[in-house]
């Protein structure tokens, strides 16, 4: 079961070193006693501390993302296989970050091998960083006497699937980026600018275009109540992340209701299965039996239908079904994955079969986020020219029909 993230504290200190001169510095520690520890393995002896207030330091920390850890993971990989002691490594690291909240976890971890804990044991105080997937890998790599090349692994996984969630976020941020700004500019528009033009056309003494009336009429809506509806949706934007942080069953609809989706649903099924070819690739080369992986595998497809079909893969797998079979039987993964496996079965390369399967489905992911950018941009623009054309050519209407009256 995995422990707890330590959270860690600052706190200023005064005392003496080995030869009894006054020292005096801030450091992270969990407790006042874990600094003591800390300060005492350095030879200095603490005489006073103190836990530093952030509530005015004017300070932000930057918080630690997965890119912080893929790229923590590739430093101490190179380091280790240049030969560089782990603490050694662990100290070259905080200090070349720019991230403080990083410096903090890397500190944290080589407490904790300074005193004699394992590199996994100390990786696992940290679960929201490391994963169960990680945690075994390193343990792995302990184990086996490998633990740089594991590492190297780990960065090269990392960073993989970190470059497809990055393009991912990339194609569907612009779209909907300029959606919001579409709605919102159109809503100032509705609010503040067509009662004006309202105003005008009542001393026109006709009728309104139907276009126009209609346009007016949104317009008198949003006034009444642009606060229900602006409340309404950043209540359902709040309500929309509550249920996907808190509720496995809204997952589930919101994963299975994406892999639907015209060309979105493509990539998403294409990564989660670049995501798992490579997973289980990098869990196979650390020697990680089978069953054991695809347990830390379900977690790592990043869609709950794939999560779950991989859980059934297992019990097969566990009840002594070939892993070709358990895949095929799932109807999610295509024809090519499953004679790929076959071959890398029969052959005993399971893991170099799988790394070439990730490899090809992450250029395809690449690929097909090219094309969906590239549909994407007239959709947006035309789309924009709806909104605000309409807008304007509703406005001008009855100024055209007055004209052709005179």
């Amino acid at each position: 079961m995995a422990q707890k993230a330590v959270k860690l504290a600052t706190f200023s200190w005064e005392g003496a070193d080995k030869n009894g001169a006054k020292v005096k510095g801030e450091n992270q520690a969990a407790n006042p006693a874990a600094l003591r520890a800390q300060l005492r393995r350095q030879g200095i002896s603490a005489r006073r501390i103190r836990k530093k207030s952030t509530l005015f330091s004017g300070t932000r920390k930057k918080r630690i993302t997965t890119e912080d850890i893929a790229v923590f993971s590739r430093q101490l990989a190179t380091m280790l296989a240049s030969g560089v002691p782990l603490v050694q490594a662990f100290e070259i690291i905080a200090q070349g970050h720019e991230n403080p909240s990083l410096r903090e976890l890397v500190q944290s971890i080589k407490t904790d091998v300074e005193a004699g804990t394992s590199l996994h044991e100390a990786l696992s105080k940290h679960p929201y960083y490391f994963d169960e997937l990680f945690v075994n890998l390193v343990d792995a790599g302990e184990q086996a006497g490998v633990l740089d090349t594991l590492l190297d692994k780990i960065a090269t996984y990392k960073e993989k699937t970190e470059s497809i969630k990055k393009k991912i976020k990339k194609a569907l941020f612009y779209p909907t980026a300029v959606l919001v700004v579409a709605f919102v500019v159109t809503a100032i528009l509705l609010i503040f600018v067509v009662p004006q033009f309202a105003e005008l056309f009542k001393g026109f003494g006709a009728d309104l275009p139907a276009f126009t009336q209609l346009v007016i009429n949104l317009s008198n809506f949003f006034q009444a109540y642009w606060y229900l509806i602006f409340g309404g949706l950043i209540g359902a934007g709040i309500a929309f992340t509550q249920a996907k942080r808190r509720s496995p069953k809204f997952n589930h609809f919101m994963d299975k209701l994406t892999l639907k989706i015209p060309v979105i649903g493509d990539i998403v099924r294409k990564a989660a299965v670049a995501r798992f070819a490579r997973t289980l690739s990098t869990m196979f080369a650390a020697g990680v039996p089978l069953v054991e992986a695809l347990d830390s595998v379900s977690g790592a497809t990043g869609n709950v239908v794939y999560g779950q079909a991989v859980k059934e893969m297992q019990d097969q797998v566990a009840s002594g079904q070939q892993l070709q079979w358990a895949i095929k039987q799932t109807n999610l993964f295509p024809t090519m994955m499953v004679q790929m496996v076959a071959i890398g079965e029969e052959a005993g390369s399971v893991d170099s079969m799988l790394a070439k399967v990730a490899d090809f489905y992450e250029e395809e992911v690449d690929a097909a986020i090219d094309g969906l950018s590239s549909l994407l941009e007239p959709m947006i623009m035309a789309v924009l020219g709806i909104l605000v054309g309409g807008l304007v050519v509703a406005m001008y209407l009855p100024i055209f029909k007055l004209g052709q009256v005179v």
